[in-house]
């Protein structure tokens, strides 16, 4: 049912951010137009505001591990391993 693993309520999070960004370029657009209408301001404020909410509860993505040999290496150094003025 979920192939990516995000649950019901992040995935509505990230429908309301989408409609909230459609929203802000209508109000963008209405303002280039010169008849400004601030009730998409307000709609798109209202949809983000409540997207991120629902967004926020998405777990962290684990630790990819890239640069775990280059923290190795820097607290290796900040314990004097590798420094060489300790070693005269």
């Amino acid at each position: 049912m979920e192939e990516n693993g995000d649950p019901l309520i992040v995935r509505v999070g990230t429908f309301f951010m989408v409609l909230g960004a459609g929203s802000f370029l209508l109000f963008v657009t209405s303002d280039l137009a010169d008849q400004v209408d601030f009730d998409y301001l307000f709609i798109a404020m209202l949809l983000l505001t409540v997207g991120w909410y629902f967004r926020r509860r998405k777990a962290p993505p684990p630790a990819s591990g890239r640069f775990s040999g280059l923290k190795n290496l820097l607290s290796k150094r900040k314990k004097g391993g590798l420094d060489k003025k300790e070693s005269k």
